[in-house]
């Protein structure tokens, strides 16, 4: 499973400027091993990159699911049979039942599109597992919503990056204090923080997350185990037993 891939060198509707990577991305696309299933979870340049889906389809053709309105600009990329899902919709792909969920954020693409396509999140249900990617949020009452409504997760994808500065970044990106508290919310089995560390999106340094992460983890009395992060390109595997 995919979840909003971008391998490209930077976010940007062009090739020669914008956000720059600043990490090599962990694995090389022509590494992985077969995609069954590709989650976009809304349309902005970091998370819906139009040059890696165009690799991804080419390669595995995977089934998409994806937020209300964004199959048009996914067929650009030659993907052509997105399932569009609103909040709380629910359809199955890949033999994996997964859920849109709602998160506060926003969607554009250009200066005259701004939030006419829906932004979100996934619950993927498959063997025997629960994980929740939450993609791009504010801290809101959607995660208390989303830990009532799926009892059990697994483990929830959490983002901690790009949050500063606050009074500009706060409806939509959490901090991650925010994602400590949106994980005593969600009460997942564990949480992985994500979001950051690739590209210079905002104003805080590209190691704050992670340092900001351990101290909001430890005045919750959370533990690595409950939530860490992966090293760049490391490969960790859980039971869900």
């Amino acid at each position: 499973m995919l979840t909003d891939p971008i391998w490209s060198k930077r976010c940007s509707p062009v090739f020669f400027a914008g956000p720059r990577r600043v990490r090599q991305p962990g694995q090389r696309l022509d590494a992985l091993p077969r995609v069954d299933l590709l989650l976009v979870t809304h349309n902005h340049y970091d998370h819906m990159d139009l040059p890696t889906l165009r690799r991804v389809r080419a390669r595995w053709a995977p089934p998409v699911a994806t937020g209300l309105g964004n199959a048009r600009h996914l067929a650009k990329a030659d993907i052509r049979s997105a399932v569009e899902l609103d909040w709380w919709q629910s359809t199955e792909l890949a033999g994996a039942y997964v859920t849109y969920v709602p998160a506060q954020h926003f969607s554009s693409r250009g200066l005259y599109d701004r939030n006419q396509c829906l932004w979100g999140g996934f619950v993927i249900e498959a063997g025997g597992a629960v994980v929740y990617f939450a993609g791009d949020s504010g801290y809101c009452p959607h995660f208390a919503e989303i830990g009532h409504r799926f009892p059990r997760i697994d483990l929830a994808l959490l983002p901690i990056g790009a949050y500063e500065p606050r009074w500009f970044m706060r409806q939509q990106h959490v901090n991650p204090q925010e994602a400590v508290q949106a994980h005593l919310d969600l009460q997942p089995r564990r949480s992985i923080g994500m979001h950051f560390g690739t590209f210079q999106l905002t104003d805080e340094a590209i190691d704050a997350p992670v340092l900001a992460l351990r101290e909001a983890r430890s005045r919750a009395g959370l533990s690595e185990a409950d939530f860490d992060v992966l090293a760049f390109g490391e490969t960790r595997e859980y039971s869900a037993a």
